[in-house]
């Protein structure tokens, strides 16, 4: 088979994937509102919208007005300046920490699954069996405990919620990458001289594209909501405004009778976990080869 009727189908493949997609409904509702998420963190990160966060104002606990849509909280703030906020930090947290430890699991499981029943690959799947085997909030807590006052205390929560993160997608990759290897075009690849890392980067990581795009989605979500846990239990965000602060500030406002705090940071949070969860599952549909093929 020539090389352009290869790219042809890896095209035509691609294609079916992107039309499948297109035709889920709840899918593309959910690419939306992720998408308008994104703009709005991009807005913030830019100082266009949300800036006033930290400004104090005359009246605690005001009601909800044209000012202040969701009203202020016990020291006069916005708390829609301030959720809104925790949106450029739910995708700051998430972007690093899926895509490193997306990257790290991939070029792991690949190389485990290529050198599969050798040292490497029992080192590997020795290393993130130890990882998963302690829990996770145990781990983060430690993790956070050892970098308290150096100048890594403010990423204590993504080192250990990228070392954690990134077996999950390490095993699943491994197992994809088992089965590659023994497909006729990587035997070839080795006939003639071809070097192991060289097929590992040219020859297998690109046929695992689609289950990394899944499993960065994955971990995103899950970075959102362990940072959200994390920062309220006093764990994760040092410095800034993150829903797990506004949540954490929520306790002894509600008790009051004051409910801004916890439903704009849940309500948000509910929003963005509710439509990546929904547009992780329709793309895992879509990039499916079972289904996309048939």
């Amino acid at each position: 088979m020539s090389e352009e009727n290869i790219s042809t189908g890896r095209d035509s493949l691609w294609s079916k994937s992107r039309r499948k997609l297109m035709h889920d409904r709840a899918g593309v509702a959910a690419m939306i509102v992720v998408g308008v998420y994104g703009l709005i963190a991009i807005l913030v990160y830019l100082g266009l919208i949300g800036e006033n966060w930290s400004t104090l104002g005359e009246e605690g606990f005001g009601g909800m007005s044209s000012e202040h849509w969701f009203g202020t909280n016990i020291n006069g703030q916005d708390i829609f300046s301030r959720a809104i906020q925790g949106i450029k930090t739910a995708f700051e947290v998430g972007l690093v920490v899926a895509v490193t430890a997306t990257a790290i699991g991939g070029i792991l499981g690949a190389i485990a699954g290529y050198f599969h029943r050798t040292i490497v690959d029992e080192v590997i799947m020795w290393l993130y069996g130890c990882i998963d085997a302690i829990p996770f909030y145990l781990f983060v807590a430690a993790v956070a405990f050892s970098l308290k006052g150096t100048d890594l205390q403010p990423w204590g929560m993504h080192i250990a919620m990228i070392a954690t993160f990134w077996s999950s997608t390490c095993r699943i990759v491994r197992g994809e990458v088992i089965k590659i290897r023994g497909l006729e075009y990587i035997q070839a690849a080795k006939a003639v001289g071809v070097g192991p890392l060289t097929i590992v980067r040219r020859h297998v990581m690109p046929n695992t594209t689609h289950i990394l795009l899944v499993q960065s989605t994955i971990a995103f979500v899950g970075a959102i909501k362990s940072e959200a846990i994390l920062t309220f239990l006093g764990l994760g965000v040092v410095d800034g405004v993150s829903w797990g602060t506004m949540l954490s500030e929520s306790t002894s406002d509600v008790l009051r009778g004051h409910f801004g705090n916890f439903l704009g940071a849940s309500g948000f949070l509910f929003v963005l976990v509710i439509s990546f969860n929904m547009f992780a599952d329709a793309l895992q549909d879509a990039l499916d080869p079972k289904k996309v093929s048939s």
